[in-house]
Parts: structure tokens; sequence; C-alpha cells
């Protein structure tokens, strides 16, 4: 490999990995003492790993010159101050390809819808924190605005979004697509529940407005999200539904919300089994007493009903540790999936009955 323009560049000692490699083996450097591994990840990227911390970094892109090497396909080195650097020419544009599975664009792209107020307002800014692009859906432009403001200088578009309609929802995903020309996640959280009342007094009408946004929503949004998935280059990405607790176990009358939350899980299923073979994946994350303005009356006053009839004040969590958890299941590779996960107030009634 030629030097490093020692000028801009104190150079390093460098290992090169086959390209037809994902990104190395760290087993195989560490002995030589090589200070980084970089491995081609696409026509437009590469991936750099230090035997220092074992960690895959991000990814880099080669056009982003920060040292100009003639004759070279690639260069790494650490600067004075320790931050990494990569150059490329032209020829670098010419590195074979890795299968879509194993390369992802640098600029990931989420959807949260249900991104205004409480779960999604907080896994908005937990993805946005941690590099994503996030357009944010939801049906209060002005709660939107709110989640843009707290994001900062992070990359966020808000779409007021009605997901129980579903031209609404394609007009969404148009969006994010012209805006950002791929999608690598959506979060399926918009969700309402219904007026807590004996089963046999639900309106039908109130049954169908929470079966258009907790079913047919999520639905229709996951139609929309495999469509850009399977199209873009590299392909894949990942959904993650908003199941519940009621997704398990009902609260009393709960009718409309937990049969449509137990129809979540079936979809969630089924999203994994159909699209595995275009690496897609589907999670559903259940969540039990997260902090929100929707669950305030689990804390005042008398509580809520519990299933004997009485009344209970409840444990609630924070809604950010429900942002930490989609984070962690985004970001892992698209050969590994986790199905299900439940995060949960550790002092709410649900294990043992109680």
């Amino acid at each position: 490999m030629p030097p490093i323009d020692h000028g801009l560049w104190k150079a390093g000692k460098l290992a090169l990995c086959d390209p037809n490699v994902r990104h190395g083996s760290l087993a195989d450097i560490a002995p030589l003492n090589w200070d980084v591994c970089l491995t081609p990840e696409s026509e437009h990227s590469c991936a750099f790993m230090s035997t220092r911390s074992s960690k895959h970094m991000t990814l880099v892109p080669l056009f982003d010159l920060k040292v100009l090497i003639e004759f070279a396909a690639i260069g790494v080195g650490t600067s004075n101050d320790g931050t990494w650097g990569v150059a490329a020419n032209a020829a670098a544009s010419r590195m074979p390809r890795h299968s879509s599975e194993e390369a992802m664009a640098e600029q990931k792209v989420a959807i949260v819808t249900g991104a205004g107020t409480g779960i999604g307002k907080a896994v908005s800014l937990a993805l946005a924190k941690d590099g994503y692009a996030v357009v944010l859906a939801g049906r209060r432009a002005d709660k939107l605005d709110e989640t843009k403001k707290e994001a900062g200088n992070a990359k966020t578009l808000a779409v007021p979004t009605d997901v129980s309609d579903p031209e609404s929802i394609k007009a969404l995903f148009a969006r994010a697509k012209q805006e950002y020309g791929r999608l690598d996640l959506l979060f399926n959280n918009a969700g309402i529940g219904a007026p807590a009342v004996p089963m046999e007094e639900l309106p039908l009408e109130t049954w169908k407005k929470v079966v258009d946004t907790n079913l047919t929503g999520i639905f229709v949004c996951t139609q929309e999200a495999i469509k850009i998935m399977k199209a873009q280059t590299p392909k894949g990405g990942r959904i993650i539904n908003n199941g519940s607790i009621s997704a398990h176990t009902p609260r009393p009358r709960a009718a409309a919300y937990t049969a449509t939350k137990h129809a979540v899980t079936g979809l969630t299923k089924q999203t994994a089994l159909d699209c595995r073979n275009d690496m897609i994946l589907c999670s559903q994350i259940d969540i039990g007493n997260a902090a929100t303005p929707l669950t305030d009356r689990m804390v005042q006053g008398a509580g809520v009903m519990q299933p004997d009839g009485s009344m209970m004040q409840e444990a609630r969590m924070s809604a950010d540790d429900v942002g930490r958890a989609v984070v962690y299941i985004a970001n892992l590779p698209l050969d590994t999936n986790v199905l299900f996960m439940t995060v949960m107030a550790n002092g709410m009634p649900f294990v043992g009955r109680g």
C-alpha cells in the first residue's frame, strides 16, 4: 500500500482485507499488531475496525477524501489527534460489491409512526441520536414539530399522517423515498385504545376505528415498506412492530385494543416468514407501562382497574428505555433477528398474574 501523506496524517500499520470477506478476522490480524482492519463494503463506502477496540466502526464514504493518494485504491491512517481518515482514488469505485445482507447504506433512514408523543417520540429521538435520518409521522403537525425541535441538528422530516387512511400512508412513504431514496427501518408504533366499557356496549364504529389504526394501518405501512426495501440497493431492511403486554394478557374492558394487539403478533410472524428471503426482517417489541401521557392515569388517583375489579396504581418505566431497545434491534446485522422482545416496568402486575 502506498504511503499516506505525512503532511496531513501520521501513518499507522494497516491491513487491507480480502474484499470478498465481510469484515475480515480480527483474530487473524491482531497477532500482526495491525492498527486497522479495512474492508470494502460497497461501491461507495468502506468499513474499518480498530484492533484496539474490536469494534466495527461506522461506514465511511470513499469519496469524502481526507488525503489525496495517487495510484492507490484505498488508504487509511490515524491523525495526530487519534481520529481516523480514509482516502481513495477513482479505482476504489470499482471495488467488488458485497451481497445486500452485508452492505448497508451509510445514511440509514427510519420511519416512525406516532412520532409526536410518547413511545414514538422517545424512539424517534433515540434513532436520531444514533445517526438515523428519521421521518416523523403522526396526525398532529405541532407535535411532530416538537419532536423535530428536540432532535436538534439531526436529520428529521415531519410528515403529518393518519395511519387509518391508506392514501395518507402511501403519501408518507412516497415522501420518505423522495427525500432519502431508501428505507432501512420502519417502526410501526401509532395506535389508539377505546373507552373501558363492557364488551356488549362497545359501539361497532369504535371497534372499527381501533382496527383501522392498530391493525390495518400497520398492515398498509408494512406493505409500503416492503415495496421500498425490496427495490432498493442494497436490498433489505427491518420492520419493528409495537405490540403490547396486551398482546399476551388483556386488561379488563379492552376488547378492541387486546384483539388488535394479538393480531399484530400474527402479522409480525407472517411478515418475518414471507420476507426473510428478501432480507427484510420483522420484530415485535411488547411494551408494558412506559411513562407517557397515555399511562398517566396509572399513577393518578385510585389507579387503573385490575382483573378482580379492584383499582390500583401501577409501576411505570421510562419511555427512553424503549428507545434504546429499538435502536439495539435496529442495528443488528440483517442475518440476525429479535423476533419478540418484552420491555416492561419491573413492578407492574403481569408476571405471576399480579
